[in-house]
């Protein structure tokens, strides 16, 4: 990495255990730098500033590499790196306070397709409408140099580099600073298990940087137990936070980040990260297939210090719900009541019971963690994905069931995610994409069928035929969000706007904590939630995933209104404003009558008379 000594010069430093001799290589001339007793080189040279494009020599080599801590790479990862002074952005976030763990409604989001251009200025453009509409933390997906022109971004190469493909690094900083002056925070993807397959140069510098100790789903394993790779590391990790003021992080598939010492490279990095922001408080999320919750433990009880765990079992029963199939990994569920009922409750649905799927039990004891320590989600990058045309759930299922299976995410306990578009019932696909030279685009589209054809449907030869190709262009401009939806499908936008709004101003919705909720199921499609608050009065939430029900009797305690009160209508996903049917009250001299597909919200309020369904 490079630092800038202001009206000296540029100083350089690279870790190259494996060389005898390391040049800086300039455009009209190269600099030799020293080596050290721990294989570090450095050097310094008067002539280079902001701006200077430089590449490493090794060993008097013919071919000329990146810096590995380069932080602008313009011309991609295999073009030269570039001198960035990070101190020339002038921030306006000096009393953002940074964010907490809870509260939160989060938004994933994809640069290269959140909008037609692709670029931080582009999305930044959007922040406002995000803001207003109650997002209050973006989640962005990897933004790590990788190659070729387009990709998710989960093969990243350069992890201190910005992509060049979605504009510069003051970009991401403007991004950022007028994020933070809307009240948005911005958290960042980091893949911390594998590095991408095409220009990933680090073995020219140091073998240690991976190892075979350990198997990986992606490629070579990481080598935390080398001091400088952990370093480097620790350093990446701090660096996003301090330079470019981002909120926190979304550590990607932690089951492959693998590292036998003392202390875990994750509740290292949460320790530093947490350092680096000083005053200002931020948040991690992680992804775990395995569902281990000593991820978010305290460092004093043994964990890794995270905030918030991917909740993928609620994923996969709202899926099943939607969509009536449970193909390969959503064997394991019904999309029934008592799994969303214990979702909201408890968190993961699988805290060490058998799972028929992967033939072992599967997940961690849960039953102690807050609601905010598990996000929830009817969509997400990899889900929406992993179907053969990367529809979206709202096209899977009828509307009035959408609408419902939304008011559920949004309404229950968890933190809610959304998925960049769902907010307006975007109907765009979201496929996977990749750009890279001929032979390997093809062993990744194989790949990717081959990965699809766990489930029997997509496994059959006419789906597998059609499937796009994620090396074609035209897979990567279907993917982006078309805008003008907003205004098409309004009635989608108005039904989230007015949830996030109810789950972010309603007091008795907006921070829910553990005991603060029970429920029960009423039928074999529907069951109620109730918020119990004595200062704010209690809230009945019921979802009817099936056809009409008539509760009677209705022997539920959870359904009896409070001391000398009427329940009365507060919300309706039946309301015709959202292309609903209208909503009667649920509660009537004929006793509990519910609409099929719906939810409904009910508060307390002076006793009133019944009125009688008919």
């Amino acid at each position: 990495m490079t630092t800038i000594r202001p009206g000296e010069g540029v100083e350089f430093r690279v870790w190259a255990p494996k060389r005898k001799t390391v040049e800086v290589v300039f455009e009209d001339h190269s600099v030799s730098l020293d080596r050290n007793q721990d294989g570090y080189f450095t050097g310094f040279d008067e002539r280079a500033q902001a701006g200077t494009l430089y590449r490493f020599r090794v060993d008097h080599e013919d071919y000329l590499y990146p810096d590995p801590a380069s932080r602008f790479q313009p011309e991609g990862p295999h073009g030269p790196s570039q001198v960035i002074d990070p101190t020339t952005f002038l921030w306006s976030d000096q009393s953002w306070p940074g964010v907490k763990a809870q509260g939160h409604i989060i938004y994933e989001l994809h640069i290269g397709t959140f909008t037609p251009e692709g670029t931080f200025n582009a999305a930044r453009a959007q922040l406002n409408e995000l803001a207003s509409i109650g997002i209050t933390l973006i989640e962005l997906m990897p933004i790590a140099e990788f190659s070729g022109r387009w990709g998710w971004g989960y093969d990243g190469v350069d992890l201190f580099a910005p992509t060049h493909l979605y504009g510069g690094c003051d970009d991401l900083r403007q991004f950022i600073d007028d994020a933070h002056g809307l009240g948005l925070g911005v958290i960042l993807d980091v893949v911390y298990n594998h590095l991408g397959p095409d220009g990933n140069y680090l073995k020219a510098f140091a073998d240690d940087y991976f190892t075979d100790r350990y198997e990986n789903d992606w490629g070579e394993a990481i080598n935390f137990s080398a001091g400088p790779v952990r370093d480097f590391y620790l350093a990446n990790a701090a660096y996003w936070i301090e330079e470019y003021h981002f909120d926190g992080l979304r550590f990607d598939a932690t089951q492959d980040v693998k590292d036998p010492s003392p202390e875990h490279i994750l509740a290292a990095m949460t320790k530093r990260v947490r350092s680096a922001a000083g005053a200002r408080s931020v948040y991690f999320v992680a992804e775990n297939e395995p569902q281990h919750t000593r991820l978010v433990r305290s460092h004093d009880a043994g964990g890794y210090g995270i905030d918030s765990l991917w909740n993928d079992d609620f994923h996969h029963s709202a899926q099943v719900a939607l969509s009536g199939r449970s193909e390969a990994y959503y064997t394991d569920y019904c999309g029934s009541p008592r799994e969303f009922l214990s979702a909201a409750k408890y968190g993961y649905l699988y805290q060490g019971q058998r799972y028929k799927w992967q033939k072992k039990p599967r997940g961690t004891p849960a039953l102690d963690l807050q609601p905010w320590n598990f996000v929830t989600f009817l969509q997400n990058h990899d889900q929406v994905a992993n179907s053969a045309f990367g529809e979206r759930p709202n096209l899977l299922a009828g509307p009035a069931l959408y609408r419902t299976l939304s008011a559920l995410l949004l309404l229950s306990p968890g933190t809610p995610m959304l998925f960049q578009g769902q907010e307006f019932g975007a109907t765009t696909p979201f496929l996977y994409f990749c750009d890279h030279e001929q032979e390997l685009g093809r062993q990744v589209s194989q790949g990717r069928r081959k990965f699809l054809a766990q489930f029997r449907s997509l496994a059959q030869p006419e789906v597998q035929k059609v499937v796009p190709d994620s090396s074609d262009r035209t897979t990567f401009e279907r993917s982006k969000l078309d805008l003008s939806e907003r205004g098409r499908n309004e009635k989608v936008y108005r039904l989230y706007k007015d949830l996030m709004r109810l789950r972010q101003q309603d007091p008795v919705f907006r921070s829910p904590q553990r005991g603060t909720m029970d429920g029960a199921v009423l039928s074999e499609n529907a069951l109620v939630f109730r918020y119990f608050s004595a200062d704010h009065g209690d809230r009945l939430v019921i979802f009817n995933l099936g056809h009409d029900l008539h509760l009677d009797p209705a022997p539920e305690p959870l359904l009896a209104p409070p001391w000398k009160r009427q329940w009365e209508v507060l919300w309706s996903s039946e309301d015709p404003k959202y292309g609903g049917g209208g909503t009667y009250p649920p509660d009537s001299n004929d006793n509990w009558r519910v609409a099929g597909h719906s939810a409904v919200v009910l508060h307390p309020q002076g006793k009133a008379k019944r009125k009688t369904a008919t």
